[in-house]
């Protein structure tokens, strides 16, 4: 595994950091990330003078004593197994690709974000540029022990319940729906939030409210419909299907609601080409099909220890992520 000591992304990367620092605070181009992405995956998140405090598939938690640092890393998961390989700059991606949306989002809801983003990592001496990209200091807050999914497309998980019951958590839907099919109207379906190693389990509303309270779960419902819809109309202006996305939040210690983690990236949303868009099938998205569709094709079953991936494979996914950045953050 890669650390973050341990490359360099080379001259092109140093000389594209000119400017990239400044970029933190304001919008970043997609040419500037890309340029910014290192030579290898960075796997692991070392040689920090900050407790670790949590490690997920993805990102790695530091305690900063007033805040929370949270790196994304360039690690990759299917089927629920961390893979071997990661995707060089995927966490970078994740991370300007989530930065873009808390700045769109904020007059919907705050969110996690410390301002001042680099002056917060200046203060604390985080002055890696590949660290300062793709991580982000955070509020110290309680996160809700839901998570807020919300579908638009009738596809996935939601797609194979609707063929066994007619139901997606708890709702009725008319018959005769196809796959891949628009909804009438978006559906909030949350989930459990699962220890690691487990999986999210549907909820209905009044599983969600006894989890959360039913005013608040009332507060996260309406808001997540909100975020979604408007998601959802700025993917349609850059050929972009927002099928579904997951948001997740947190409380203050007054009760105050905020966006936290990640928010509408390709990791937490599923994405489609509005030109490769199709029923009567799952439609190729912006995110690792192209790690699901070789490990499925290899035949792995799925159970660690995960195989090595081909170098054309990582290429590939990269590429997708990529490709999601350039046309989101053109929005």
């Amino acid at each position: 595994m890669t650390g973050l000591g341990e490359f360099s992304g080379g001259e092109g990367f140093r000389l594209a950091w000119g400017g990239v620092l400044r970029s933190i605070l304001a919008p970043m181009t997609a040419d500037q990330i890309a340029s910014a992405l290192p030579a290898r995956a960075v796997t692991a998140i070392e040689g920090l003078p900050f407790p670790r405090i949590a490690s997920g598939k993805v990102r790695e938690l530091f305690d900063c004593g007033d805040a929370i640092l949270m790196v994304a890393t360039d690690r990759l998961s299917a089927f629920d197994v961390v893979l071997p390989d990661g995707i060089p700059g995927k966490g970078i991606l994740l991370t300007q690709i989530s930065n873009h949306w808390f700045k769109l989002t904020e007059p919907l809801l705050a969110n996690h974000l410390l301002p001042d983003q680099i002056g917060e990592m200046k203060r604390r001496g985080i002055t890696d540029p590949d660290l300062q990209l793709r991580s982000m200091i955070v509020r110290k807050l309680k996160p809700l022990t839901i998570e807020c999914v919300v579908r638009g497309y009738l596809v996935g998980s939601g797609w194979s319940s609707y063929q066994k019951t007619g139901e997606i958590c708890g709702i009725k839907l008319a018959a005769g729906l196809r796959q891949a099919q628009q909804l009438p109207e978006p559906l909030f379906t949350p989930t459990t939030k699962a220890p690691k190693g487990q999986h999210d389990e549907p909820i209905n509303d009044a599983q969600g409210e006894a989890a959360i309270g039913a005013e608040l779960y009332r507060q996260v419902k309406a808001i997540s419909l909100e975020l979604y819809k408007f998601g959802r109309d700025r993917a349609a202006k850059a050929g972009i299907v927002l099928a579904d996305t997951k948001f997740e939040f947190g409380t203050d210690a007054a009760g105050k609601l905020f966006l936290i983690d990640e928010v509408l990236t390709p990791d937490s949303s599923r994405y489609w080409p509005r030109a490769e868009y199709r029923l009567d099938c799952s439609p190729p998205s912006y995110d690792k099909q192209f790690v699901r569709d070789h490990l499925l094709a290899i035949k792995w079953n799925q159970t660690p220890p995960a195989p090595t991936l081909p170098a054309d494979v990582i290429k590939g996914t990269q590429d997708k992520y990529l490709a999601a950045c350039r046309e989101l953050l053109a929005l």
